[in-house]
């Protein structure tokens, strides 16, 4: 397992959710801290940092360009973040562990879900870039929350539909919420997540 470096916030209680939020390229255990507080009061928030390094910008996996991808590094990265994930919800007995990641966060995130399907009860996945084909999966016992831009140069919305549709195939309670812009995180897209956080709090 990898031991990553991470920021966190102890819940109201020791049944209270495990929020494990995941940054973007070029953000740290911080980008979203203080926002994941504000989306779900009470909850214990845990943020890890991406242990890997493009250019300087921090990152969860390795890739070779813009969506390609280094898909052995993202299997093994992503079996790390799944024994993250196990080892921080041991700690305690939550009560639901819920996922939210943005860009890179997102896709890291999506490709935990893949392989552990279990492991999270719901997830937002903000402007996700999923640009292979996930594996058969039960999500029946699972809710997903898929944001992105219309515009989005990076995350192509065909793919981002594609991505919900899959979720919706394999049983997830799934919505899909958009906004007429680019990458960028914009006001609507966070009272989306707010509302459907809401419904995941005691």
């Amino acid at each position: 397992m990898a031991d990553y470096q991470y920021r966190e916030a102890a819940g109201a209680d020791a049944n209270a959710p495990l929020f494990v939020v995941f940054h973007g390229t070029g953000g740290d255990e911080n980008q979203f801290f203080d926002l994941a507080g504000q989306l779900m009061p009470g909850a214990r928030i845990v943020a890890p940092r991406g242990d890997v390094s493009e250019g300087g910008a921090l990152r969860y996996f390795r890739r070779t360009g813009e969506g390609v991808y280094d898909m052995e590094d993202l299997a093994r990265r992503t079996a790390q973040m799944v024994g993250f994930v196990e080892a921080r919800k041991a700690e305690n007995k939550p009560g639901a562990v819920i996922g939210l990641g943005y860009s890179n966060g997102a896709n890291i995130l999506a490709s935990v879900q893949f392989a552990a399907p279990e492991l999270f009860d719901a997830t937002v996945l903000m402007h996700p870039l999923i640009p292979f084909t996930p594996p058969t999966a039960d999500f029946s016992a699972a809710r997903v929350l898929i944001t992105g831009g219309q515009r989005d140069p990076i995350c192509p919305s065909v793919q981002t539909q594609g991505l919900h549709d899959y979720f919706v195939a394999q049983g997830a309670e799934t919505t899909l919420s958009w906004h007429a812009g680019g990458h960028e995180i914009r006001p609507e897209e966070l009272r989306e997540a707010q509302t459907f956080l809401a419904s995941m709090q005691p």
